[in-house]
């Protein structure tokens, strides 16, 4: 059964090539995110953990940690690192787990038969500090995925965890945020002091308040 939003993420312990880890107790208090590629030594694959390895201080900014997993072996993913360093001029700086097994694909449903039997899709989970799952995508493996929608969408999901706020299309860090129907217009004006622009009785903006 595919994991939900709001489903606890499972823990599971597993070698990854900056050593074994224990899920939960490698995320800590932080925001996780974990996602999978189709294998090594593959075009896409290598770009995108080159692209993840560069955007690391951006994650770090965010309080993210970020790993990824194959069903390849360590050896595997050792030897693919030099690779992505010398492809992306990077230093490669965050753990791949080791998932031959397949333990941590089953747990997180990353096999679609429909797509291939052995090798993981590109799933993505953004995991909160409370181990819940707050997003889920999947892309078809011959699409790379779009790091900077990742990071957008953490921004959301951190602004909206300490406020009582959503976020409408297109929004960007900065950008004005709406309030959720279940605030009042008369409480949110007294919740967000930068003001309240009311569009329709149901669709409240407000400027975002972290943002000086």
């Amino acid at each position: 059964m595919s994991l939900r939003l709001g489903d606890t993420a499972p823990d599971f312990t597993a070698n990854t090539t900056q050593g074994q880890i224990s899920f939960h107790e490698w995320l800590g208090n932080s925001w996780g995110l974990l996602f999978s590629h189709p294998a090594d030594f593959t075009p896409v694959c290598t770009t995108e953990l080159g692209k993840t390895a560069l955007l690391k201080g951006d994650f770090e900014k965010r309080g993210v940690k970020v790993i990824a997993v194959s069903v390849d072996d360590l050896d595997s993913h050792n030897r693919w690192i030099p690779d992505i360093e010398e492809v992306n001029n990077v230093k490669f700086n965050f753990p791949i787990i080791a998932d031959e097994g397949r333990q941590v694909a089953q747990l997180y449903d990353m096999i679609h038969p429909n797509a291939s039997e052995k090798a993981t899709v590109r799933s993505v989970f953004v995991i909160g500090p409370d181990k819940k799952v707050k997003l889920t995508l999947t892309y078809p493996a011959s699409t790379g995925r779009n790091f900077q929608e990742i990071l957008r969408v953490i921004d959301s999901l951190q602004l909206t965890s300490n406020h009582s706020l959503a976020t409408p299309a297109d929004w960007v860090q900065g950008d004005d945020a709406i309030v959720v129907p279940s605030v009042s217009t008369e409480d949110a004006l007294k919740k967000f002091p930068k003001g309240v622009k009311v569009v329709k009785p149901y669709l409240r903006y407000t400027p975002q308040p972290d943002v000086d």
